[in-house]
Protein backbone atom coordinates (compact mmCIF):
# COMPACT_ATOMS: atom_id res chain seq x y z
CA UNK A 1 0.00 0.00 0.00
CA UNK A 2 2.76 2.33 0.52
CA UNK A 3 4.31 1.51 -2.48
CA UNK A 4 0.66 2.42 -4.28
CA UNK A 5 0.37 5.75 -2.54
CA UNK A 6 3.81 6.61 -3.89
CA UNK A 7 2.87 5.92 -7.20
CA UNK A 8 0.41 8.16 -7.40
CA UNK A 9 2.50 10.88 -5.99
CA UNK A 10 4.78 10.72 -8.84
CA UNK A 11 5.26 13.16 -11.64
CA UNK A 12 4.09 10.58 -14.46
CA UNK A 13 0.84 9.58 -12.58
CA UNK A 14 -0.25 13.69 -12.18
CA UNK A 15 0.76 13.98 -16.13
CA UNK A 16 -1.38 11.42 -17.01
CA UNK A 17 -4.25 12.76 -14.36
CA UNK A 18 -3.77 16.47 -16.50
CA UNK A 19 -3.80 14.57 -19.88
CA UNK A 20 -7.06 12.30 -19.50
CA UNK A 21 -9.06 15.74 -17.57
CA UNK A 22 -7.90 17.71 -21.42
CA UNK A 23 -9.41 14.94 -23.06
CA UNK A 24 -12.40 14.47 -21.50
CA UNK A 25 -12.78 18.53 -22.08
CA UNK A 26 -12.66 18.23 -25.67
CA UNK A 27 -14.83 15.38 -25.97
CA UNK A 28 -17.75 17.71 -23.65
CA UNK A 29 -17.13 20.38 -26.54
CA UNK A 30 -17.35 18.35 -29.63
CA UNK A 31 -20.43 16.69 -28.06
CA UNK A 32 -22.37 20.00 -27.12
CA UNK A 33 -21.70 21.44 -31.21
CA UNK A 34 -22.93 18.01 -32.41
CA UNK A 35 -26.25 18.76 -30.53
CA UNK A 36 -25.93 22.59 -31.87
CA UNK A 37 -25.65 21.48 -35.18
CA UNK A 38 -22.37 23.59 -35.85
CA UNK A 39 -23.66 27.19 -35.90
CA UNK A 40 -27.03 28.93 -36.56
CA UNK A 41 -28.40 27.02 -39.93
CA UNK A 42 -29.52 28.89 -42.69
CA UNK A 43 -27.91 32.35 -42.30
CA UNK A 44 -29.71 33.05 -38.80
CA UNK A 45 -28.36 35.88 -36.82
CA UNK A 46 -28.17 34.28 -33.69
CA UNK A 47 -28.64 31.43 -31.74
CA UNK A 48 -32.12 31.39 -29.28
CA UNK A 49 -34.23 31.76 -32.40
CA UNK A 50 -36.31 34.66 -34.84
CA UNK A 51 -34.81 38.58 -34.24
CA UNK A 52 -37.44 40.78 -33.44
CA UNK A 53 -37.86 43.67 -35.07
CA UNK A 54 -39.90 46.54 -36.09
CA UNK A 55 -41.33 46.52 -40.05
CA UNK A 56 -43.36 48.92 -42.11
CA UNK A 57 -44.52 49.46 -45.69
CA UNK A 58 -42.97 50.99 -48.76
CA UNK A 59 -45.33 53.76 -49.80
CA UNK A 60 -45.93 55.13 -53.43
CA UNK A 61 -47.18 58.46 -53.85
CA UNK A 62 -46.69 62.16 -55.49
CA UNK A 63 -43.93 64.04 -53.68
CA UNK A 64 -42.69 67.46 -54.39
CA UNK A 65 -39.47 68.04 -56.02
CA UNK A 66 -38.05 70.78 -54.08
CA UNK A 67 -34.84 72.63 -53.32
CA UNK A 68 -33.45 73.25 -50.01
CA UNK A 69 -31.46 76.56 -48.52
CA UNK A 70 -30.89 78.89 -45.60
CA UNK A 71 -31.96 82.57 -45.51
CA UNK A 72 -32.56 85.78 -44.46
CA UNK A 73 -35.74 87.37 -43.59
CA UNK A 74 -35.48 91.00 -44.61
CA UNK A 75 -37.91 93.71 -44.21
CA UNK A 76 -40.42 95.03 -47.26
CA UNK A 77 -39.57 98.79 -46.46
CA UNK A 78 -37.26 100.17 -43.94
CA UNK A 79 -37.01 103.77 -43.65
CA UNK A 80 -34.60 105.76 -40.91
CA UNK A 81 -36.24 108.45 -39.70
CA UNK A 82 -34.39 111.51 -39.33
CA UNK A 83 -35.31 115.12 -38.75
CA UNK A 84 -35.28 117.77 -42.02
CA UNK A 85 -34.74 120.62 -39.34
CA UNK A 86 -32.97 120.89 -35.72
CA UNK A 87 -34.59 122.32 -32.26
CA UNK A 88 -36.17 120.59 -29.17
CA UNK A 89 -38.11 117.40 -29.11
CA UNK A 90 -41.48 118.40 -27.41
CA UNK A 91 -43.53 115.82 -27.90
CA UNK A 92 -43.26 111.52 -28.35
CA UNK A 93 -46.37 110.19 -29.43
CA UNK A 94 -45.35 106.33 -29.97
CA UNK A 95 -43.85 103.59 -27.76
CA UNK A 96 -40.66 101.79 -29.47
CA UNK A 97 -41.92 98.62 -31.10
CA UNK A 98 -45.42 99.76 -31.65
CA UNK A 99 -47.27 99.03 -34.42
CA UNK A 100 -47.57 102.20 -36.33
CA UNK A 101 -49.53 103.72 -39.01
CA UNK A 102 -48.56 105.69 -42.49
CA UNK A 103 -48.62 109.35 -41.86
CA UNK A 104 -49.17 108.64 -37.91
CA UNK A 105 -47.68 111.40 -35.83
CA UNK A 106 -44.46 110.62 -34.03
CA UNK A 107 -42.54 113.70 -33.24
CA UNK A 108 -42.87 117.20 -32.43
CA UNK A 109 -39.86 119.68 -33.04
CA UNK A 110 -40.52 123.13 -31.16
CA UNK A 111 -41.92 125.02 -33.87
CA UNK A 112 -41.57 128.57 -32.32
CA UNK A 113 -38.15 129.44 -34.02
CA UNK A 114 -39.57 128.26 -37.31
CA UNK A 115 -43.05 130.28 -37.18
CA UNK A 116 -41.00 133.63 -36.43
CA UNK A 117 -39.03 132.94 -39.29
CA UNK A 118 -42.57 132.77 -41.46
CA UNK A 119 -43.64 135.70 -39.95
CA UNK A 120 -40.65 137.49 -40.70
CA UNK A 121 -40.22 135.93 -44.24
CA UNK A 122 -44.09 137.17 -44.98
CA UNK A 123 -43.33 140.40 -43.83
CA UNK A 124 -40.92 140.87 -45.86
CA UNK A 125 -43.07 139.67 -49.31
CA UNK A 126 -45.42 142.38 -48.35
CA UNK A 127 -42.45 145.03 -48.07
CA UNK A 128 -41.03 144.11 -51.34
CA UNK A 129 -44.46 143.67 -53.07
CA UNK A 130 -45.46 147.18 -52.41
CA UNK A 131 -42.29 148.71 -53.05
CA UNK A 132 -42.73 146.70 -56.40
CA UNK A 133 -45.90 147.90 -57.19
CA UNK A 134 -44.76 151.84 -56.45
CA UNK A 135 -41.36 151.12 -58.41
CA UNK A 136 -44.00 149.62 -61.36
CA UNK A 137 -45.98 152.72 -61.71
CA UNK A 138 -42.88 154.96 -61.58
CA UNK A 139 -41.41 153.09 -64.30
CA UNK A 140 -45.02 153.84 -66.49
CA UNK A 141 -44.74 157.28 -65.55
CA UNK A 142 -41.09 157.57 -66.74
CA UNK A 143 -42.09 156.14 -69.96
CA UNK A 144 -44.96 157.97 -70.50
CA UNK A 145 -42.05 161.18 -69.78
CA UNK A 146 -39.93 159.80 -72.33
CA UNK A 147 -42.44 159.29 -74.93
CA UNK A 148 -43.68 162.92 -74.48
CA UNK A 149 -39.77 164.29 -74.64
CA UNK A 150 -39.92 165.80 -71.27
CA UNK A 151 -37.45 162.81 -69.57
CA UNK A 152 -34.61 160.99 -70.97
CA UNK A 153 -34.06 157.91 -72.36
CA UNK A 154 -31.64 156.56 -69.66
CA UNK A 155 -33.69 157.89 -66.75
CA UNK A 156 -37.21 155.48 -68.04
CA UNK A 157 -34.70 152.48 -68.67
CA UNK A 158 -33.34 153.27 -64.67
CA UNK A 159 -37.09 153.52 -63.68
CA UNK A 160 -37.75 149.98 -65.58
CA UNK A 161 -34.67 148.07 -64.58
CA UNK A 162 -35.60 149.38 -60.32
CA UNK A 163 -39.42 147.83 -61.21
CA UNK A 164 -37.75 144.29 -62.26
CA UNK A 165 -35.06 144.57 -59.65
CA UNK A 166 -38.12 144.92 -57.08
CA UNK A 167 -39.86 142.40 -59.25
CA UNK A 168 -37.73 139.55 -58.74
CA UNK A 169 -37.25 140.35 -55.20
CA UNK A 170 -40.87 139.63 -54.68
CA UNK A 171 -40.61 136.54 -56.08
CA UNK A 172 -37.11 135.49 -54.05
CA UNK A 173 -39.60 136.29 -50.96
CA UNK A 174 -42.30 133.98 -52.29
CA UNK A 175 -39.81 131.38 -52.15
CA UNK A 176 -38.44 132.39 -48.48
CA UNK A 177 -42.27 132.25 -47.32
CA UNK A 178 -42.39 128.54 -48.94
CA UNK A 179 -39.34 127.89 -47.46
CA UNK A 180 -40.47 129.00 -44.03
CA UNK A 181 -43.49 127.11 -44.23
CA UNK A 182 -42.06 123.63 -45.17
CA UNK A 183 -39.36 124.44 -42.07
CA UNK A 184 -42.70 124.68 -39.77
CA UNK A 185 -44.05 121.75 -40.97
CA UNK A 186 -41.05 119.44 -40.80
CA UNK A 187 -41.65 120.47 -36.65
CA UNK A 188 -44.02 117.42 -37.25
CA UNK A 189 -42.74 114.52 -38.12
CA UNK A 190 -44.92 112.17 -39.26
CA UNK A 191 -44.11 108.24 -40.15
CA UNK A 192 -43.49 107.32 -44.01
CA UNK A 193 -45.06 104.07 -44.08
CA UNK A 194 -46.87 101.76 -41.97
CA UNK A 195 -45.11 99.57 -39.92
CA UNK A 196 -42.88 98.63 -36.96
CA UNK A 197 -40.84 101.13 -34.66
CA UNK A 198 -37.32 100.02 -33.70
CA UNK A 199 -35.96 101.31 -30.30
CA UNK A 200 -36.36 105.00 -29.71
CA UNK A 201 -33.21 107.23 -29.92
CA UNK A 202 -34.50 110.62 -28.30
CA UNK A 203 -36.52 111.49 -25.63
CA UNK A 204 -38.95 114.61 -25.24
CA UNK A 205 -36.26 117.64 -24.21
CA UNK A 206 -33.47 116.75 -26.41
CA UNK A 207 -31.69 118.90 -28.40
CA UNK A 208 -31.56 117.63 -32.47
CA UNK A 209 -29.60 118.49 -35.09
CA UNK A 210 -31.17 118.40 -39.32
CA UNK A 211 -30.52 115.45 -40.50
CA UNK A 212 -28.11 114.02 -37.95
CA UNK A 213 -25.55 110.67 -38.82
CA UNK A 214 -28.11 108.51 -36.68
CA UNK A 215 -31.55 108.07 -37.05
CA UNK A 216 -33.87 108.97 -34.06
CA UNK A 217 -35.81 105.63 -34.82
CA UNK A 218 -36.15 102.90 -37.76
CA UNK A 219 -39.60 101.67 -38.55
CA UNK A 220 -40.12 98.39 -40.68
CA UNK A 221 -42.60 97.27 -42.69
CA UNK A 222 -42.95 93.57 -42.34
CA UNK A 223 -46.29 92.86 -43.68
CA UNK A 224 -45.47 91.89 -46.01
CA UNK A 225 -42.06 90.28 -45.85
CA UNK A 226 -39.32 89.41 -47.78
CA UNK A 227 -36.73 86.16 -46.97
CA UNK A 228 -33.85 85.98 -49.48
CA UNK A 229 -31.72 82.70 -50.39
CA UNK A 230 -28.95 81.73 -52.30
CA UNK A 231 -29.22 78.28 -54.87
CA UNK A 232 -26.36 76.91 -56.91
CA UNK A 233 -26.21 78.36 -60.01
CA UNK A 234 -26.46 74.64 -61.73
CA UNK A 235 -30.05 75.19 -60.18
CA UNK A 236 -30.97 78.46 -62.18
CA UNK A 237 -32.01 76.93 -65.67
CA UNK A 238 -34.74 73.92 -63.92
CA UNK A 239 -35.71 76.83 -61.70
CA UNK A 240 -36.24 79.24 -64.47
CA UNK A 241 -38.32 76.03 -66.62
CA UNK A 242 -40.68 75.60 -63.96
CA UNK A 243 -41.21 79.08 -63.03
CA UNK A 244 -42.33 79.87 -66.42
CA UNK A 245 -45.24 77.54 -66.06
CA UNK A 246 -46.61 78.66 -62.61
CA UNK A 247 -45.65 80.71 -59.41
CA UNK A 248 -43.31 78.39 -57.44
CA UNK A 249 -44.44 77.99 -53.57
CA UNK A 250 -41.27 78.85 -51.18
CA UNK A 251 -41.81 77.74 -47.51
CA UNK A 252 -39.48 79.06 -44.54
CA UNK A 253 -39.51 77.77 -40.73
CA UNK A 254 -37.33 78.78 -38.15
CA UNK A 255 -34.74 75.97 -37.01
CA UNK A 256 -35.56 75.45 -33.28
CA UNK A 257 -39.54 75.67 -34.67
CA UNK A 258 -39.49 73.67 -37.31
CA UNK A 259 -43.88 73.44 -36.84
CA UNK A 260 -44.27 76.96 -37.71
CA UNK A 261 -44.02 76.94 -41.57
CA UNK A 262 -44.71 80.59 -43.51
CA UNK A 263 -45.78 79.78 -47.43
CA UNK A 264 -45.00 82.39 -49.82
CA UNK A 265 -44.09 82.97 -53.68
CA UNK A 266 -40.79 83.44 -55.36
CA UNK A 267 -41.25 86.73 -56.73
CA UNK A 268 -37.58 87.58 -57.79
CA UNK A 269 -34.21 86.21 -59.14
CA UNK A 270 -31.26 88.27 -59.50
CA UNK A 271 -29.65 89.75 -62.53
CA UNK A 272 -26.15 88.09 -62.09
CA UNK A 273 -24.34 85.14 -60.57
CA UNK A 274 -22.00 85.70 -57.75
CA UNK A 275 -18.53 84.50 -58.87
CA UNK A 276 -17.00 84.56 -55.66
CA UNK A 277 -19.69 81.41 -54.46
CA UNK A 278 -21.31 80.21 -57.54
CA UNK A 279 -24.69 80.93 -56.27
CA UNK A 280 -27.60 83.85 -57.16
CA UNK A 281 -30.02 85.04 -55.44
CA UNK A 282 -33.60 84.53 -55.00
CA UNK A 283 -36.26 86.20 -52.75
CA UNK A 284 -39.67 85.06 -51.66
CA UNK A 285 -42.26 87.65 -50.52
CA UNK A 286 -44.90 86.39 -47.63
CA UNK A 287 -47.92 87.96 -46.49
CA UNK A 288 -46.51 87.51 -42.74
CA UNK A 289 -50.78 88.39 -41.55
CA UNK A 290 -49.45 86.55 -38.18
CA UNK A 291 -45.74 88.04 -38.01
CA UNK A 292 -44.50 85.03 -37.89
CA UNK A 293 -40.94 86.14 -39.60
CA UNK A 294 -39.08 88.77 -37.87
CA UNK A 295 -36.21 90.94 -40.11
CA UNK A 296 -32.99 89.51 -39.57
CA UNK A 297 -33.86 86.12 -38.71
CA UNK A 298 -32.33 82.90 -40.01
CA UNK A 299 -34.79 80.10 -41.34
CA UNK A 300 -34.69 77.14 -43.54
CA UNK A 301 -36.28 77.62 -47.00
CA UNK A 302 -37.80 75.42 -49.25
CA UNK A 303 -38.48 75.97 -53.01
CA UNK A 304 -41.08 73.56 -54.31
CA UNK A 305 -40.60 73.53 -58.38
CA UNK A 306 -42.95 70.51 -59.11
CA UNK A 307 -44.48 67.39 -58.36
CA UNK A 308 -43.54 63.96 -58.98
CA UNK A 309 -45.97 60.78 -58.71
CA UNK A 310 -45.65 57.63 -57.98
CA UNK A 311 -42.70 57.99 -55.70
CA UNK A 312 -41.86 55.37 -53.41
CA UNK A 313 -41.18 56.16 -50.27
CA UNK A 314 -39.93 54.27 -47.04
CA UNK A 315 -38.92 55.30 -43.28
CA UNK A 316 -35.64 56.64 -43.45
CA UNK A 317 -34.56 54.68 -40.31
CA UNK A 318 -34.91 51.65 -42.46
CA UNK A 319 -32.43 52.96 -45.00
CA UNK A 320 -29.00 51.09 -44.30
CA UNK A 321 -25.46 52.20 -45.74
CA UNK A 322 -22.82 49.33 -46.66
CA UNK A 323 -19.72 49.02 -48.59
CA UNK A 324 -21.46 48.40 -51.75
CA UNK A 325 -24.39 51.44 -51.20
CA UNK A 326 -27.35 51.39 -49.28
CA UNK A 327 -29.86 49.11 -48.65
CA UNK A 328 -32.72 47.59 -47.03
CA UNK A 329 -33.78 44.59 -45.45
CA UNK A 330 -37.48 43.20 -46.87
CA UNK A 331 -39.51 40.95 -45.00
CA UNK A 332 -40.41 38.10 -46.79
CA UNK A 333 -43.57 35.70 -46.57
CA UNK A 334 -41.74 33.06 -44.97
CA UNK A 335 -40.90 35.59 -42.44
CA UNK A 336 -37.34 35.84 -43.45
CA UNK A 337 -35.65 38.77 -44.78
CA UNK A 338 -33.82 39.60 -47.64
CA UNK A 339 -31.25 42.45 -47.97
CA UNK A 340 -32.24 44.76 -51.42
CA UNK A 341 -30.07 47.54 -52.68
CA UNK A 342 -31.29 50.90 -53.22
CA UNK A 343 -30.82 54.19 -54.62
CA UNK A 344 -31.94 56.77 -52.50
CA UNK A 345 -32.96 60.61 -53.15
CA UNK A 346 -34.32 63.44 -50.89
CA UNK A 347 -36.34 63.21 -47.30
CA UNK A 348 -39.05 64.32 -46.44
CA UNK A 349 -40.71 64.65 -43.31
CA UNK A 350 -38.56 61.21 -41.91
CA UNK A 351 -39.28 59.61 -45.22
CA UNK A 352 -36.89 58.80 -47.65
CA UNK A 353 -37.29 58.65 -51.70
CA UNK A 354 -36.28 54.89 -52.95
CA UNK A 355 -35.07 55.93 -56.96
CA UNK A 356 -34.25 52.60 -57.37
CA UNK A 357 -34.61 49.11 -55.87
CA UNK A 358 -38.12 48.92 -54.67
CA UNK A 359 -41.30 49.21 -56.27
CA UNK A 360 -44.03 50.27 -53.21
CA UNK A 361 -45.95 47.51 -51.24
CA UNK A 362 -43.07 46.09 -50.10
CA UNK A 363 -42.71 45.40 -46.12
CA UNK A 364 -39.20 47.25 -44.78
CA UNK A 365 -36.86 46.74 -41.41
CA UNK A 366 -37.37 49.74 -39.54
CA UNK A 367 -35.57 48.52 -36.46
CA UNK A 368 -33.02 45.53 -35.48
CA UNK A 369 -31.42 45.94 -38.48
CA UNK A 370 -27.95 45.49 -36.72
CA UNK A 371 -28.76 41.74 -35.89
CA UNK A 372 -29.75 40.46 -39.35
CA UNK A 373 -28.10 38.92 -42.04
CA UNK A 374 -29.62 38.09 -45.85
CA UNK A 375 -32.06 34.78 -45.27
CA UNK A 376 -32.63 35.69 -41.22
CA UNK A 377 -35.79 34.70 -39.81
CA UNK A 378 -37.54 37.46 -38.07
CA UNK A 379 -40.50 38.35 -35.32
CA UNK A 380 -42.39 41.12 -35.28
CA UNK A 381 -42.75 42.57 -32.26
CA UNK A 382 -44.67 45.32 -32.72
CA UNK A 383 -45.80 47.73 -35.77
CA UNK A 384 -47.13 45.28 -38.67
CA UNK A 385 -48.24 41.93 -37.88
CA UNK A 386 -47.88 38.82 -39.99
CA UNK A 387 -50.98 39.13 -42.08
CA UNK A 388 -49.46 42.55 -43.17
CA UNK A 389 -45.91 41.32 -43.81
CA UNK A 390 -46.64 39.16 -47.14
CA UNK A 391 -45.43 41.41 -49.69
CA UNK A 392 -42.06 41.15 -51.38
Amino acid sequence: MLELSKAFQSPFWRLAKFWSLGVLGVALIVNVNGCSGGGPPGGRAQWGGPVAVLVAPSIQKTVPVQLHAIGTVDAYASVAVKPQVGGQIIGVYFQQGQQVAQDQRLFDIDPRPYRAALDQARATLARDQAQSEQASRDAARWQALYQSRTASQQQAEQAQAQAAELKAAVEADKANVKTAQLNLEFCRILSPIAGRAGALMVQAGNIIKANPDNPIVTINQIKPIYVQFSLPEKELPLIRRYMNRDPLTVEVYPPSAPDQVSTGALDFIDNSVDTTTGTIQFRGLFQNRDEALWPGEFVNVTLTLTERPNTVLVPSQAVQSGEQGNYVYVLKPDQTVRLQPVVIGDTLSGMTIIQRGLHGGETVVTDGQVQLVPGARVRIKSGLGPAHAGAT
